[in-house]
C-alpha cells in the first residue's frame, strides 16, 4: 500500500481507493470495484464527505429494522469485504444478521478468498458458497444461500446493486441499501436508502445498534413507522446543490 501522510488534505479519500486497490491485488476486488469507487467519490464530495442528518437518520432506522427481523442478512461484496471488513463483522455480531457473499463476477476463487478474509477479521460464519437457490436475475447475482438471502426477510446490500434491489423487494422483503447515489436505481427502490459513505455508514450503524439492542420492541417498531425514505432522498440531492452552490459562491461564479 503507497505511503500517504496523515497531513495529505486528501488523506481518508487516497486510503480508501488504496483499500480497493489491495483488494484487487488480493483477488478480493473486482477492477469493476475500481471504477465503482471512483463513481462514489463523486457524490461524496458533493455531500462535503460527511454524514448528514438525514443519512444518519436512514442509518437509525436501517438498525432498527435489522433488530426487528426475524432473518436478517448483510450482504458483502468485494469493496465491502476490502472497506470495511471489522465493521461489517461487528455490525453481523451485534445486530444477529449473518454475512452472505453475494457477487457479481463470481468465482469460487474469489469466494474463498473473501471467506478466509472476513474470517482473518473475526467472522465466524460467513454463507454464499452453498448458492443452493436462485434470485429471478439473469446473472450470477442470482445466486444466493437458501438459508441466507433467499429467505431473509430484511437484507441490508451495501453499495450499489440496484436489479438485485428491485427483485428482492418484489420479493416482499425490507432492504436497506448504502448508496452515495440519491438517483441510482437502488436508492430509488430501496425499503431504507442510506446516502453516506460505507466506510462512515457501516461504523455509525454498529454505534447505533450497540444503543438500541436492548429497546423494546415498540420503541424500534416506532423508528421504523416514523422513517420517510423519500424526504431523505431529495435531502441527498439538496445538500449536493447546496455544495455545489455554495462552492460557487465562495469563488466567485454566479449561480443560476
Amino acid at each position: 500500500m503507497t505511503q500517504i501522510p496523515v497531513e495529505h488534505p486528501r488523506y481518508e479519500s487516497l486510503m480508501t481507493r488504496e483499500k480497493i486497490v489491495e483488494g484487487v491485488q488480493t483477488g478480493i476486488t473486482s477492477k469493476q470495484g475500481l471504477i465503482a469507487q471512483g463513481r462514489g467519490e463523486t457524490f461524496d464530495y458533493l455531500l462535503g464527505e460527511r454524514t448528514t442528518a438525514t443519512a444518519a437518520y436512514a442509518e437509525r432506522a436501517a438498525v432498527a429494522l435489522l433488530l426487528l427481523a426475524q432473518d436478517p442478512i448483510i450482504s458483502v461484496n468485494g469493496n465491502v469485504a476490502a472497506l470495511v471488513p471489522d465493521s461489517i463483522v461487528a455490525l453481523s455480531d451485534v445486530t444477529g444478521a449473518p454475512l452472505e457473499i453475494n457477487l457479481f463476477h463470481r468465482s469460487e476463487a474469489r469466494m474463498h478468498k473473501i471467506i478466509v478474509h472476513l474470517k482473518a477479521h473475526g467472522a465466524s460464519n460467513v454463507l454464499g458458497k452453498k448458492g443452493d437457490a436462485r434470485l429471478d436475475l439473469d446473472h450470477d447475482r442470482a445466486i444466493v444461500d437458501e438459508e441466507g438471502i433467499y429467505s431473509s426477510d430484511v437484507v441490508l446490500v451495501p453499495l450499489e446493486d440496484g436489479d438485485r434491489c428491485g427483485t428482492l423487494v418484489s420479493m416482499g422483503k425490507n432492504v436497506i441499501t448504502i448508496d452515495l447515489n440519491p438517483l441510482s436505481r437502488t436508492s430509488l427502490s430501496s425499503n431504507v436508502s442510506i446516502i453516506d459513505n460505507i466506510t462512515r455508514a457501516i461504523p455509525n450503524m454498529v454505534q447505533f445498534a450497540k444503543e438500541m439492542k436492548h429497546n423494546k420492541t415498540e420503541e424500534l417498531q416506532s423508528i421504523v413507522d416514523s422513517y420517510n425514505n423519500d424526504k431523505v432522498l431529495s435531502s441527498a440531492m439538496y445538500e449536493m446543490s447546496e455544495t455545489l452552490k455554495n462552492m460557487s459562491i465562495e469563488r466567485g461564479i454566479e449561480w443560476i
